[in-house]
């Protein structure tokens, strides 16, 4: 696979400077791995501290901003940041008022972001945590926290920044964040790898007119490798599992209907998809609040797509409704 790039060991520092650099209006550099919207900490504001590794553009770096995050530190392509860089985007992202940390559930993550939360709590900083784990397949519903992070994230953000912004003290706030992972359902479908740009070697291998369902955005293995299907096939099979799942519909239910590009998929394809998912939902009985279709959540250049099914309420609508403002996420 060829891709523009320099030196491999300065990707992450190099993608980083570019993003500065394009929207130097709206975002500032703390430090070489961290970065937040230009006028943090915000007075008076619980902040937001999103990220993860690099490699799955505009997550996390991009969805900075007003209704968004505070801050967002970003690691090597596929990896974890440091405790060190966690901390410092603790600090940019506190006004007095705490932090609540918010990432997919892998493991490194895991690790480091609990390493700078004790760090911060040392220092008094309040920090608390929630770990996005939307993506089905991994885990059956009895053991789903353990379930990574996928696809929701840029709503889950986007609803934790506007509750934030329009004041939403600590506990409250983390209560509602919790509530739109617990309402949120992912599954998605690969039909071609990604590549790391460091040593252009492919992060799994599909035979000819195979796709694998459930398969993770760094190549993780997924529930099965299966033919082909066609646009309606694949909306219905991803839906199919979902509604298999434990969170409840009932009819006249509102929801947010999400279809994600992973890098190398035609926005076409991502329409079709998105056809067939209205008349499903419809058949379900179901209100589709809001439409959402675009590349959130990439894997470098891998193909395919992954469903968002996220169930409202009036308290998750009504701060999902609100605007916001970020280099990759904005809503009116």
């Amino acid at each position: 696979m060829k891709k523009f790039i320099n030196n491999p060991d300065n990707l992450a520092i190099e993608l980083i400077d570019g993003f500065v650099l394009t929207n130097k209006k709206k975002v500032k550099r703390i430090a070489p791995h961290v970065c937040a919207r230009s006028e943090a900490p915000i007075a008076d504001k619980v902040g937001i501290l999103i990220g993860g590794g690099a490699g799955h553009e505009p997550l996390f770096l991009e969805f900075i901003g007003k209704g968004m995050a505070d801050a967002s530190v970003h690691g090597q392509i596929f990896a974890a940041p440091t405790p060190d860089q966690i901390i410092a985007g603790i600090e940019a992202a506190d006004s007095g008022k705490g932090v609540i940390l918010l990432y997919n559930n892998y493991a490194g993550d895991v690790l480091n972001f609990d390493m700078a939360q004790d760090m911060a709590e040392d220092d008094d900083i309040r920090v608390e945590t929630v770990l996005i784990n939307d993506e089905i397949t991994a885990f059956p519903p009895d053991n789903k926290a353990e379930r990574r992070g996928t696809t929701a994230d840029h709503i889950v953000i986007h609803i934790a920044g506007a509750a934030a912004e329009a004041g939403l003290e600590f506990d409250a706030l983390k209560a509602l964040i919790q509530k739109a992972v617990d309402n949120s359902r992912s599954i998605g479908v690969s039909n071609s790898a990604c590549t790391l740009p460091e040593t252009g070697m492919a992060t799994f291998s599909l035979p000819e007119g195979k796709m694998e369902l459930g398969m993770g955005l760094h190549g993780e293995a997924g529930v099965k490798q299966m033919d082909m299907l066609s646009a309606d096939e694949t909306a219905d099979l991803l839906l199919d599992r979902i509604f298999a799942d434990d969170l409840e519909f009932s009819e006249g239910d509102e929801v947010v209907a999400l279809i994600n590009g992973y890098g190398a998929t035609t926005r076409m394809e991502m329409f079709l998809i998105m056809r067939r998912m209205h008349g499903y939902l419809e058949e379900k009985g179901l209100v589709v609040h809001d439409t959402e279709l675009g590349e959130f959540c990439t894997a470098q250049e891998m193909a395919g797509v992954s469903v968002t099914i996220m169930k409202l309420d009036d308290e998750l609508k009504q701060y999902y409704d609100m605007p916001a403002d970020s280099p990759g996420y904005q809503k009116i």
